[in-house]
Protein backbone atom coordinates (compact mmCIF):
# COMPACT_ATOMS: atom_id res chain seq x y z
CA UNK A 1 0.00 0.00 0.00
CA UNK A 2 1.47 3.48 -0.65
CA UNK A 3 -1.21 5.66 1.06
CA UNK A 4 -0.29 9.42 1.41
CA UNK A 5 0.58 10.76 4.78
CA UNK A 6 -2.91 11.51 5.25
CA UNK A 7 -5.85 10.50 3.27
CA UNK A 8 -6.63 7.22 0.90
CA UNK A 9 -6.94 6.88 -2.88
CA UNK A 10 -10.85 5.89 -1.82
CA UNK A 11 -12.56 4.69 0.79
CA UNK A 12 -14.36 1.37 0.40
CA UNK A 13 -17.73 0.64 1.97
CA UNK A 14 -19.53 -2.66 2.90
CA UNK A 15 -23.39 -1.73 3.33
CA UNK A 16 -25.03 -4.05 5.61
CA UNK A 17 -23.98 -4.07 8.97
CA UNK A 18 -21.07 -1.24 8.38
CA UNK A 19 -22.53 1.62 7.38
CA UNK A 20 -26.10 0.38 7.98
CA UNK A 21 -27.49 -2.03 10.60
CA UNK A 22 -29.77 -3.57 9.00
CA UNK A 23 -28.87 -7.30 10.17
CA UNK A 24 -31.46 -7.15 11.87
CA UNK A 25 -33.42 -6.67 8.93
CA UNK A 26 -32.18 -9.36 7.04
CA UNK A 27 -32.60 -11.54 9.94
CA UNK A 28 -36.32 -11.04 10.02
CA UNK A 29 -36.87 -11.14 6.47
CA UNK A 30 -35.12 -15.16 6.94
CA UNK A 31 -37.25 -15.88 9.81
CA UNK A 32 -40.48 -14.36 8.09
CA UNK A 33 -39.65 -16.65 4.82
CA UNK A 34 -38.81 -20.01 6.33
CA UNK A 35 -41.89 -19.82 8.79
CA UNK A 36 -44.37 -19.10 5.59
CA UNK A 37 -43.60 -22.22 4.35
CA UNK A 38 -43.78 -24.09 7.76
CA UNK A 39 -39.97 -24.29 8.46
CA UNK A 40 -37.70 -23.69 11.38
CA UNK A 41 -34.98 -20.66 11.24
CA UNK A 42 -33.09 -20.27 14.85
CA UNK A 43 -30.00 -17.64 15.70
CA UNK A 44 -26.96 -19.87 14.70
CA UNK A 45 -28.72 -20.34 11.08
CA UNK A 46 -28.60 -16.21 10.91
CA UNK A 47 -25.44 -15.89 11.74
CA UNK A 48 -23.80 -18.74 9.38
CA UNK A 49 -24.76 -16.33 6.74
CA UNK A 50 -24.34 -12.81 7.75
CA UNK A 51 -22.20 -11.00 4.63
CA UNK A 52 -22.35 -13.77 2.67
CA UNK A 53 -23.63 -13.32 -0.70
CA UNK A 54 -27.31 -13.52 -1.67
CA UNK A 55 -27.09 -16.34 -3.90
CA UNK A 56 -25.03 -18.17 -0.93
CA UNK A 57 -27.84 -16.76 1.94
CA UNK A 58 -30.63 -18.65 -0.80
CA UNK A 59 -28.97 -22.23 -0.65
CA UNK A 60 -28.30 -22.21 2.73
CA UNK A 61 -31.96 -20.41 3.62
CA UNK A 62 -32.96 -23.86 0.92
CA UNK A 63 -30.86 -26.14 2.38
CA UNK A 64 -31.56 -25.83 5.74
CA UNK A 65 -34.87 -23.89 6.12
CA UNK A 66 -36.68 -26.52 3.63
CA UNK A 67 -37.72 -23.29 2.01
CA UNK A 68 -39.47 -25.10 -1.79
CA UNK A 69 -38.26 -22.46 -4.23
CA UNK A 70 -35.38 -22.06 -6.54
CA UNK A 71 -32.32 -19.46 -5.20
CA UNK A 72 -33.35 -16.64 -7.75
CA UNK A 73 -37.17 -16.86 -6.27
CA UNK A 74 -36.09 -16.74 -2.39
CA UNK A 75 -33.14 -14.04 -2.93
CA UNK A 76 -36.15 -11.87 -4.58
CA UNK A 77 -38.23 -12.78 -1.45
CA UNK A 78 -36.19 -11.67 1.03
CA UNK A 79 -34.73 -8.28 -1.17
CA UNK A 80 -38.82 -7.23 -1.07
CA UNK A 81 -39.11 -7.62 2.96
CA UNK A 82 -35.77 -5.88 3.33
CA UNK A 83 -36.49 -3.17 1.30
CA UNK A 84 -39.97 -2.32 3.27
CA UNK A 85 -38.27 -2.24 6.37
CA UNK A 86 -35.52 0.15 4.67
CA UNK A 87 -38.49 2.80 2.93
CA UNK A 88 -39.51 2.90 6.97
CA UNK A 89 -35.66 3.33 8.07
CA UNK A 90 -32.38 3.67 7.74
CA UNK A 91 -30.77 3.09 10.49
CA UNK A 92 -26.88 4.06 9.92
CA UNK A 93 -24.34 2.87 11.81
CA UNK A 94 -22.35 5.30 14.55
CA UNK A 95 -19.92 7.51 13.26
CA UNK A 96 -20.75 6.09 9.10
CA UNK A 97 -22.73 9.63 8.27
CA UNK A 98 -20.29 11.53 9.60
CA UNK A 99 -16.87 9.59 8.05
CA UNK A 100 -18.61 9.67 4.52
CA UNK A 101 -19.12 13.07 4.64
CA UNK A 102 -15.80 14.00 5.59
CA UNK A 103 -14.10 11.70 2.67
CA UNK A 104 -16.78 13.41 0.25
CA UNK A 105 -15.39 16.71 1.41
CA UNK A 106 -11.53 15.96 1.46
CA UNK A 107 -12.17 14.98 -2.35
CA UNK A 108 -12.08 11.48 -1.60
CA UNK A 109 -13.56 9.25 -3.28
CA UNK A 110 -15.70 6.22 -1.84
CA UNK A 111 -17.39 3.05 -3.23
CA UNK A 112 -20.13 1.06 -1.78
CA UNK A 113 -19.75 -2.80 -2.32
CA UNK A 114 -22.15 -4.77 -0.99
CA UNK A 115 -23.91 -8.08 -2.19
CA UNK A 116 -27.41 -6.06 -1.41
CA UNK A 117 -28.85 -6.05 -4.79
CA UNK A 118 -29.54 -2.38 -6.53
CA UNK A 119 -32.89 -2.35 -5.25
CA UNK A 120 -31.67 -2.26 -1.93
CA UNK A 121 -28.57 0.05 -2.58
CA UNK A 122 -30.95 2.34 -4.56
CA UNK A 123 -32.74 3.08 -1.53
CA UNK A 124 -29.90 3.98 0.55
CA UNK A 125 -28.46 6.31 -1.70
CA UNK A 126 -32.78 7.99 -1.85
CA UNK A 127 -31.80 8.38 2.30
CA UNK A 128 -28.30 9.33 1.68
CA UNK A 129 -27.29 12.97 1.28
CA UNK A 130 -26.16 13.73 -2.49
CA UNK A 131 -22.81 12.85 -3.18
CA UNK A 132 -21.55 10.43 -0.38
CA UNK A 133 -20.58 7.58 -3.51
CA UNK A 134 -18.88 7.83 -6.59
CA UNK A 135 -18.96 4.30 -7.34
CA UNK A 136 -21.52 1.33 -6.09
CA UNK A 137 -20.65 -1.92 -6.65
CA UNK A 138 -23.75 -4.29 -5.63
CA UNK A 139 -24.65 -7.90 -5.23
CA UNK A 140 -26.22 -8.10 -8.91
CA UNK A 141 -22.99 -6.34 -10.47
CA UNK A 142 -20.54 -9.41 -10.11
CA UNK A 143 -20.25 -12.85 -10.74
CA UNK A 144 -18.33 -14.09 -7.90
CA UNK A 145 -19.48 -12.15 -4.35
CA UNK A 146 -17.90 -11.90 -1.23
CA UNK A 147 -15.69 -13.83 0.41
CA UNK A 148 -14.54 -13.12 -3.31
CA UNK A 149 -12.30 -10.63 -4.14
CA UNK A 150 -14.15 -9.58 -7.00
CA UNK A 151 -16.46 -6.86 -5.36
CA UNK A 152 -13.36 -4.94 -4.11
CA UNK A 153 -11.34 -5.53 -7.29
CA UNK A 154 -14.25 -4.02 -9.68
CA UNK A 155 -14.57 -1.33 -7.14
CA UNK A 156 -11.20 -0.30 -7.23
CA UNK A 157 -11.26 -0.34 -11.52
CA UNK A 158 -13.64 1.36 -11.27
CA UNK A 159 -12.09 4.68 -8.91
CA UNK A 160 -9.11 3.60 -11.34
CA UNK A 161 -7.11 3.25 -8.04
CA UNK A 162 -5.13 0.38 -7.16
CA UNK A 163 -6.89 -1.75 -4.38
CA UNK A 164 -3.28 -1.44 -2.22
CA UNK A 165 -4.34 2.56 -2.15
CA UNK A 166 -7.41 2.10 -0.48
CA UNK A 167 -9.25 1.46 3.01
CA UNK A 168 -12.00 -1.08 2.96
CA UNK A 169 -14.38 -1.42 6.20
CA UNK A 170 -16.76 -4.34 7.05
CA UNK A 171 -17.89 -6.18 9.98
CA UNK A 172 -18.31 -9.64 8.97
CA UNK A 173 -15.76 -12.65 7.89
CA UNK A 174 -16.72 -12.76 4.50
CA UNK A 175 -16.85 -9.36 3.67
CA UNK A 176 -13.10 -8.98 5.21
CA UNK A 177 -12.22 -12.30 3.52
CA UNK A 178 -13.23 -10.44 0.10
CA UNK A 179 -11.39 -6.98 1.24
CA UNK A 180 -7.95 -8.54 2.22
CA UNK A 181 -7.92 -11.32 -0.90
CA UNK A 182 -8.38 -8.33 -3.36
CA UNK A 183 -4.78 -6.77 -1.51
CA UNK A 184 -7.12 -3.84 0.31
CA UNK A 185 -5.70 -2.71 3.74
CA UNK A 186 -9.40 -3.23 5.59
CA UNK A 187 -10.66 -2.15 9.16
CA UNK A 188 -13.37 -4.21 10.44
CA UNK A 189 -16.08 -3.25 12.78
CA UNK A 190 -17.49 -6.03 13.83
CA UNK A 191 -21.42 -5.80 14.47
CA UNK A 192 -23.28 -9.07 15.28
CA UNK A 193 -20.82 -11.21 15.50
CA UNK A 194 -16.86 -11.29 16.59
CA UNK A 195 -14.32 -11.59 13.55
CA UNK A 196 -11.56 -13.40 14.39
CA UNK A 197 -7.80 -11.73 13.52
CA UNK A 198 -7.12 -11.82 9.83
CA UNK A 199 -4.01 -10.99 8.06
CA UNK A 200 -4.35 -7.52 5.93
CA UNK A 201 -6.82 -6.16 8.64
CA UNK A 202 -7.02 -4.24 11.90
CA UNK A 203 -10.16 -4.46 14.05
CA UNK A 204 -11.51 -1.33 15.56
CA UNK A 205 -14.73 -1.28 18.22
CA UNK A 206 -16.63 1.53 16.66
CA UNK A 207 -16.16 4.38 13.69
CA UNK A 208 -18.09 6.78 16.17
CA UNK A 209 -15.51 9.96 16.62
CA UNK A 210 -12.95 8.82 14.07
CA UNK A 211 -11.70 11.18 11.31
CA UNK A 212 -9.90 10.11 7.73
CA UNK A 213 -7.26 10.26 9.59
CA UNK A 214 -7.88 7.74 12.07
CA UNK A 215 -8.68 5.10 9.59
CA UNK A 216 -4.93 5.84 7.69
CA UNK A 217 -3.46 5.39 11.39
CA UNK A 218 -5.21 2.50 11.88
CA UNK A 219 -3.90 0.70 9.03
CA UNK A 220 -0.29 2.51 8.46
CA UNK A 221 1.06 -0.54 10.56
CA UNK A 222 -0.28 -3.04 7.85
CA UNK A 223 2.64 -1.57 5.77
CA UNK A 224 5.50 -2.92 7.89
CA UNK A 225 3.48 -5.98 9.63
CA UNK A 226 3.58 -4.24 12.91
CA UNK A 227 -0.22 -4.32 13.31
CA UNK A 228 -1.83 -6.27 16.20
CA UNK A 229 -4.76 -7.19 14.08
CA UNK A 230 -7.02 -8.28 16.56
CA UNK A 231 -7.41 -5.33 18.06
Amino acid sequence: MHLSSTLPAALLWDMDGTLVDTEAYWMAAEYALVESFGGQWNHEHAMAVVGRALTGTAAYVIEHGQVPLSVDEVVDRLLVLVGRQLREHVPWRPGALELLTAARDAGVPSALVTMSYRSLTDLLLEAAPKGLFTVVVAGDDVTHGKPDPEPYLLAAERLSVAPGDCIAVEDSVFGAQSATAAGVPTIIVPNVKPVAPMAGSVQLPTLAGLGLADLVGATAPLLDGTASIGE
